[in-house]
């Protein structure tokens, strides 16, 4: 303020206008703190509380321990699923490589033999279906060496349907568990996503706050059961389709070696020099 204008002012009046002049800036300032102090720690609380209200560990594994109980039950259930999935894989691998090799050495056996009793001789007394198949049409050779020809070989082409289903049968099992799996994981894994999701928004509805960070963790939760559903269904079905392919192979390998059983049971059948029970000896 300049001394013009403070030339009609008495002394006294001058020095006091000169003194809130200067204590002006220093209270505005010491308000404006005192301002921010005031407003600042009630952000930082309310930040606080959002950030202990979260859980502080979101790996995989973090995010199952502060899952719902229903959704841990269904990755739970997922888990086992997935496990018992490739449990299954590793025994079918190993039952269809070694069923596999024995049918492709049968059907070369049953492909040079001439006779039954040949076959048999070289097939052995093992539980594979080629040599079931032979056995069983000696059995019933024996049990039928005064049976017309051809009624022989109906009842024998019958019995050999059922030796082809039996080892089709047994070669199929565990297959509907993975095909089980397959179907419904995702559905599973669906339920506990809901599950989880609705439990998130009643969360929120508690909290009253659509903060993101409050609402994500529990989303992120929910989805993990999908994630896991999704774990255990993609595997499951390649290994049910691949399996499928197999089996069918192997049927079909079975089914070659009932036509060379068949041929020679017909063979035996018209050989007029060896006796029907002599040639099943």
């Amino acid at each position: 303020m300049g001394r013009k204008a403070l030339a009609g002012i008495p002394k006294s009046a001058q020095r006091a206008v000169v003194l809130l002049a200067l204590l002006a800036p220093v209270a505005v300032e010491a308000w404006a703190q005192d301002g921010t102090q005031n407003v600042v720690p009630a952000v930082a609380s309310v930040s606080a509380l959002d950030v202990a209200t979260l859980p502080r560990d979101l790996s995989p594994w973090g995010m199952f321990r502060n899952a719902d109980i229903v959704v841990q039950a269904v990755m739970v259930g997922l888990l086992f699923a997935s496990l018992a999935t490739w449990t299954v894989w590793l025994a079918k691998f190993l039952e269809l490589g070694a069923a596999r090799r024995a049918a492709l050495a049968g059907l070369a056996v049953l492909g040079r033999v001439r006779t039954l009793a040949e076959a048999h001789a070289q097939l052995g007394e093992d539980g594979e279906p080629m040599a079931a198949l032979v056995r069983t049409a000696l059995d019933e050779m024996q049990a039928s060496a005064d049976s017309d020809a051809e009624h022989l070989k109906e009842r024998i082409a019958w019995l050999l349907q059922r030796v082809e289903a039996a080892a089709g049968r047994r070669i199929g099992r565990g297959l509907g568990l993975i095909a089980t799996v397959g179907a419904t994981a995702p559905f599973v894994g669906l339920f506990g996503t809901v599950w989880g999701i609705m439990n998130s928004f009643i969360g929120i509805s508690n909290a009253h706050t659509t903060n993101l960070a409050v609402v994500a963790p529990g989303i992120a939760e929910a989805l993990l059961a999908t994630a896991l559903g999704l774990f255990a269904a993609i595997p499951a079905v390649v290994i049910y389709n691949a399996f499928a392919r197999a089996i069918a192979s192997y049927r079909a390998q079975v089914a070659d070696a009932v036509a060379l059983v068949m041929r020679l049971v017909s063979r035996d059948c018209e050989r007029g020099a060896l006796p029907l029970a002599r040639a099943a000896e």
